[in-house]
């Protein structure tokens, strides 16, 4: 997927990478800034173990939502479980961004990812900010080196971009993310950001990130772990000069181009799971309520039996019904029907004749559909995974080591 070009980024903002050491090789700490105070919003992980970046980022929002200047990322460690040393490594990292673009370091998010339980080595990172910041400019060059300096397990940078016009004028979104393991985002290890030139107050980004995540990043799940750094953060800096967006017509534009954005990180996320030779879309339909269908999809979509199984093209569907039956949902199995890569192996509870060898080939494919009809209401919901292959747990065998 080539990156974008220079016509496609939001006016405004600068990026930068460099490599400070944190991991054995490559880039590892970004920047990304506003040139002028940004609204933001941001949605962090629900997981109860939060890293210190986590809760340092929190407070920052709480109390300058209304004028960030952008945000400082390291990958290579996730500054979790680190102690007091952890916190003032995440506030060091604010304050040294912060005298970089000269403003405050409330105005500073700050991300880690990486490895949970380590000692953060910030000396690394505040050494390398001035030479950070001097690298930071505003072109495609730029936004491609940041979007790299955040992989870690990764197999390739992710990025989305869109445009609509809101307030009277042209307005450009910019989004990168990375994640390939521990991808189970309740709000995935998750990073995302996204810059937009549109003129948009706190409280429209807030709604709209809300809506827009609840069906995206919130659909998606490589492992079924949430990682305790998950953020995705959404600047608004008004430079297209438009008037502020508000509600009707102008927020669904608005709310249409960031969930496009959303939508294809989350799904490049799925795709490059850990190990992942395909990405899985799992619908529900005919359930009782739509969350009894998510219940379900969820179920499936982390089950390591259904998992694997896709990984080898198996058309078990045996095991999707098996982790319906489990997700702690009444429903009668006897109506249940299952189609697997469009063909019909299951009705009313039971076998329904198919070539095995067409089956095999169909799912093989590299976006294999699963919908599972339960008969029983109106309701449905839309999950995608990935299958499970011996790659994953060889990554995560040796992840630390």
């Amino acid at each position: 997927m080539p990156f974008p070009s220079a016509a496609q980024l939001p006016k405004g903002f600068a990026y930068s990478a460099a490599a400070c050491g944190l991991k054995k090789n490559g880039l590892d700490l970004g920047l990304l800034a506003s040139e002028v105070p940004a609204a933001a919003a941001c949605v962090f992980t629900t997981n109860l173990v939060k890293a210190a970046p986590v809760l340092v980022s929190q407070e920052h929002l709480r109390r300058s939502a209304a004028k960030m200047r952008g945000l400082i990322v390291n990958s290579g460690n996730a500054n979790c479980a680190s102690g007091p040393e952890g916190i003032s490594a995440s506030r060091e990292t604010a304050l040294a961004a912060a005298q970089a673009i000269l403003c405050r370091p409330e105005q500073i998010l700050v991300c880690s990812t990486g490895v949970i339980g380590v000692p953060l080595r910030v000396q690394r990172i505040l050494r390398s900010v001035p030479a950070l910041n001097a690298r930071r400019e505003g072109s495609a060059r730029s936004f491609r080196r940041f979007a790299r300096a955040i992989m870690t397990t990764d197999t390739r940078p992710k990025w989305a971009a869109a445009k609509c016009t809101v307030g009277g004028k042209p307005a450009r979104f910019i989004g990168c993310a990375k994640g390939a393991g521990m991808i189970q985002p309740r709000m995935a290890t998750m990073l995302a950001f996204v810059a937009t030139d549109a003129n948009a107050p706190v409280s429209v980004l807030r709604r709209a990130l809300r809506e827009a995540v609840g069906v995206t990043f919130n659909r998606i799940t490589v492992d079924g772990d949430t990682s305790t750094n998950d953020t995705l953060a959404l600047f608004a800096n008004a430079a297209s000069g438009g008037r502020p967006v508000r509600d009707g017509a102008e927020y669904g534009k608005f709310l249409a181009a960031l969930t496009s954005i959303c939508h294809s990180l989350a799904l490049q996320i799925v795709a490059d799971g850990e190990g992942a030779h395909r990405v899985i879309e799992i619908q529900v339909q005919g359930a009782s309520s739509a969350h009894a269908a998510d219940q379900i999809a969820r179920t499936i979509a982390n089950s390591p039996l259904v998992k694997t199984a896709l990984a080898g093209g198996d058309p078990n569907w045996g095991r999707v019904l098996a982790a319906a039956g489990r997700a702690g949902v009444h429903f009668n199995p006897n109506r249940a029907e299952i189609r697997m890569a469009g063909i019909l192996m299951c009705h009313a509870g039971q076998e329904r004749p198919f070539s095995e060898r067409k089956a095999h080939r169909a799912m093989l494919a590299r976006h294999v559909p699963i919908v599972v009809d339960l008969h029983a209401g109106k309701a449905s919901a839309r999950v995608w995974t990935c299958d499970f292959t011996g790659d994953y747990v060889r990554i995560n065998a040796s992840y630390r080591t």
